[in-house]
């Protein structure tokens, strides 16, 4: 008895220096000794299972039917710059803005046309009054003439207006962008933790495989078996709503992209290795390209030239509007002689004439005061859209910096050693050391540290997008 006392304590003490070396700075001899135990474990059970089924041992198969194939294709999946594409030439919003530029053009050309002539025919007849052989025709035309510029300026500015629909049609297709990433990275998270989910109900089912032989041969508690048959429930739970996440964001992004709901959609990326385009080293740099490339900011100046044109033309519409007439008249009378009888008298007359209109009570007042106040208004968004193009690139460049930190640690201090932890842990619990409990417990730390992970990766690629729309450079040249 006191000999088996001082055996098992001795195997304690084995175990508690296994445990020890692997958290120290001994990792080789650990992972030597875990594989080792591992080994022997994996082939008392493939000698048991050989030994029921009386054949060779299988090629095992994953135990989990993955669905992430449903979403995922490395060789024929969309890519970001895929999606966009496709999004700036078939989203149905972008499609109805662009013909605010067609209805800019038509007013261009309406603002090209010279007014109408005007035709006036009167006819005078005497013969209701009295006096039947007395009449006059008269045929006159006037042709309103644009004096002061006033059809140069309408034309300047129905020309600032289809530059200025260009630029706000390049400003939707930034934001469209945005939407397109922000989705894309939500899908491309939702992958990520259905992946995460996969892999570890793949090894609690294989763990639980192992415990169930051990139950069977009455070297577990049947507790322990349910412990870990709750915490498969719990990991196939959470793989049914990475799913539907999944489902959810691809959805978002076929309405974005103009695809139909029935249309399949894979992804081609992973959330660690999507391909954007490269940005400025610094802040200072990249303040610079933005300020010149917003179409935001563009569309603020342009707002400015618009305003200015305005004015020009309200200006040039208060002078005294001018036109010029001409009259043709034929006129018929009849001059009565005593004794001699009646005899009619033909008139014919060619007038000309101008007519001015005075500007003594309406000058435009009011229309040249809006028009300098939109100017002002114009300057002012200007400046406001300028400050806020430098917030939200050095917005973006301080959060993407910070992802990058957090990436950083995460890849290398928490993940290798949380992994570690969960192998150190499962070997020991093989060995039959410790609770299934404490096994389960650090496969949860390892679920959020890995939860974690992609909510890095995801804040990193937020910011790299948030980042390129606040630069304004296009993803996809036209």
């Amino acid at each position: 008895m006191c000999f088996l006392m001082r055996g098992k304590s001795l195997k304690g003490a084995f175990i508690s220096l296994l445990i020890i070396l692997t958290s120290g700075n001994f990792l080789m001899v650990s992972a030597q000794t875990k594989v080792s135990i591992l080994q022997k474990e994996n082939k008392q059970v493939s000698d048991v299972a050989r030994d029921k089924t009386d054949s060779e041992t299988p090629v095992e198969k994953p135990l989990v039917v993955s669905v992430l194939p449903n979403y995922y294709d490395a060789q024929t999946g969309a890519s970001a710059i895929d999606l966009i594409s496709r999004a700036l030439q078939a989203n149905g919003e972008l499609v109805a803005a662009r013909l605010e530029i067609e209805k800019a053009r038509a007013r261009l050309t309406q603002s090209r046309l010279r007014p109408n002539p005007t035709l006036e025919v009167e006819q005078t007849s005497g013969r209701f009054l009295g006096s039947p052989g007395e009449g006059d025709l008269s045929v006159g035309a006037t042709l309103p003439l644009e004096l002061y510029g006033q059809r140069k300026r309408r034309i300047e500015l129905a020309q600032v207006e289809i530059t200025a629909r260009e630029a706000e049609i390049s400003n939707r297709e930034r934001q469209l962008t945005a939407e397109v990433l922000t989705n894309y990275a939500e899908a491309l998270a939702a992958l990520q933790e259905l992946k995460i989910t996969e892999n570890l109900l793949e090894l609690d089912l294989q763990t639980a495989r192992f415990v169930q032989i051990r139950v069977n041969e009455g070297e577990t508690p049947p507790l322990e078996l349910s412990l870990l048959q709750v915490e498969v429930e719990r990991l196939r739970s959470g793989q049914a709503l990475s799913e539907g996440k999944l489902e959810a964001a691809l959805t978002g992004l076929k309405l974005l992209v103009g695809m139909s709901s029935e249309e399949p959609l894979r992804l081609r990326e992973q959330i660690s290795t999507v391909n954007l385009p490269q940005v400025p080293a610094t802040i200072e740099t990249a303040i610079d390209a933005a300020l010149r490339t917003r179409p935001d900011i563009r569309i603020a100046q342009i707002e400015e030239d618009l305003a200015a044109a305005g004015l020009r033309l309200v200006r040039a519409q208060s002078r005294p509007d001018v036109a010029v007439t001409t009259r043709y008249t034929q006129g018929v009378s009849e001059t009565t002689i005593p004794n001699l009888g009646t005899f009619p008298d033909r008139t014919r007359t060619l007038t000309f004439g101008i007519s001015i209109g005075l500007p003594v009570f309406n000058k435009n007042q009011g229309a040249k005061a809006e028009a300098e106040i939109a100017i002002r208004q114009a300057q002012e968004r200007r400046a406001f859209a300028e400050k806020t193009v430098r917030a939200e690139v050095t917005g973006a460049f301080q959060r993407l910096r910070a992802a990058s930190r957090a990436l950083s640690i995460l890849e290398t201090a928490v993940l290798p050693r949380s992994e570690q932890n969960i192998k150190t842990l499962r070997a020991v619990y093989e060995l039959g050391e410790i609770k299934i409990t404490d096994l389960i417990a650090e496969q949860r730390r390892l679920l959020d540290a890995n939860r974690d992970l992609t909510e890095t990766l995801t804040a990193r690629l937020r910011a790299q997008a948030d980042l390129q729309n606040a630069l304004g450079v296009p993803f996809v040249q036209k």
